[in-house]
């Protein structure tokens, strides 16, 4: 099939689905709504994954194996018509490589299949009230107990816990080993005793993410990722999932936000300021520069371009509130509050110059 043709694919069906009662789904759930309609964005994720939209980039057997274009037009066009935001993109875009690149066969067997269908929702248990951005420092601990693993620590900033069924988490199996060993990636259940999650209110009044206290939560030993103290290897790969082609369905929602702000200054007469269409004009080219380094980097990335990614798309969503709140006055208050934490959360921008740093010295080192 053409690339032409599958977006054709792409946008009728996606004009024939989201009607009915999913039309009111249109636009909700990006970044600072997360709270908004999820029991029937739920059931759209599983409309989505019943029409095999879910998985569409992992390879095959395990998805439909679609190439780089055919996943951009996808997000593209979901864009275009206002699909909301997504409840099942950790475990999608997130979990299912990391399974495909380290998990056991078994692993894929268990878990691909209800993520694709969307029947389990997933979180991610990485950082830890002192292990943000630093994230080797983390405390959480598992134990071997039995034919498993005992699982005691706090997670935090923990997008979708509240709703998720299962938890990937980054937990300390042998404290005595240097801070970069000793760690291990193992899959938890978030239905059990031992697993609190707490909300955490913003001062939007909303709840984005939560706090996640494991109190001897338990989890077999199937359950682990790589090797016990693998686990450095296999999060730093989940984390360069995050900022590969996870990155272009990202993109997606800032396009929403720029399309909306632009309206808003249309409406409100900011358009018309020589200044502030300036502003939106580089707010343009700005998202054109994020789709063409993720485009430029997805088919041999190196080391820092997640990295570089993060450096570009934090600070320019952050003046897109900005731009937001100028237009919009207080409606737009949401995303300007959200965006302030963008150069903080995952991994903060003077940590990602660190990465860069280390990456290019280390190049510099090896030459002969």
């Amino acid at each position: 099939m053409s690339h032409d043709r599958f977006r054709g694919e792409v946008r009728d069906w996606l004009a024939a689905h989201l009607t009915g009662r999913y039309a009111d789904l249109a636009g909700t759930g990006g970044p600072g709504r997360e709270h908004e309609n999820v029991p029937l964005r739920m059931e759209w994720e599983r409309e989505l994954g019943a029409a095999g939209w879910i998985g569409l980039g992992w390879p095959e057997p395990y998805g439909a194996g679609a190439d780089v274009a055919r996943q951009v037009a996808f997000f593209e066009e979901y864009a275009h018509a206002g699909g909301p935001g997504r409840l099942s993109h950790i475990g999608e875009y997130l979990l299912a490589p990391t399974l495909i690149a380290y998990g056991t066969a078994e692993q894929r067997e268990r878990f691909l299949p209800p993520i694709a269908a969307a029947t389990e929702l997933w979180c991610q248990g990485y950082s830890e009230p002192g292990a943000g951005s630093d994230l080797a420092a983390v405390r959480t601990r598992a134990v071997r107990d039995g034919d498993g693993w005992r699982i005691t620590g706090q997670k935090v900033w923990t997008s979708l816990a509240h709703i998720a069924d299962w938890c990937f988490v980054l937990a300390r199996t042998d404290p005595a080993a240097p801070k970069h060993h000793g760690l291990s990636y193992l899959l938890v259940p978030m239905d059990q005793p031992g697993v609190t999650v707490r909300p955490i209110t913003q001062i939007t009044g909303t709840s984005e993410f939560n706090e996640v206290y494991f109190d001897g939560a338990y989890t077999e030993a199937a359950n682990i990722v790589g090797a016990p103290g693998d686990g450095w290897r296999v999060a730093t790969g989940t984390l360069a999932f995050e900022r590969g082609v996870a990155t272009l369905g990202q993109q997606v929602g800032f396009a929403r936000e720029l399309d909306a702000v632009l309206a808003a200054a249309r409406a409100s007469g900011l358009y018309d300021d020589p200044v502030h269409r300036d502003r939106l004009v580089d707010a343009w080219i700005g998202l054109q520069v994020l789709r063409h380094h993720a485009l430029r980097t997805l088919d041999a990335p190196s080391a820092a371009d997640p990295s570089v990614a993060k450096l570009l798309w934090a600070p320019w969503h952050q003046r897109l509130g900005e731009l937001a709140l100028a237009a919009g006055g207080p409606d737009a208050q949401q995303l300007f509050l959200f965006t302030r934490a963008d150069t903080i959360y995952g991994g903060s921008n003077e940590i990602q110059r660190n990465i860069i740093a280390d990456h290019l010295l280390g190049r510099v080192s090896r030459r002969p």
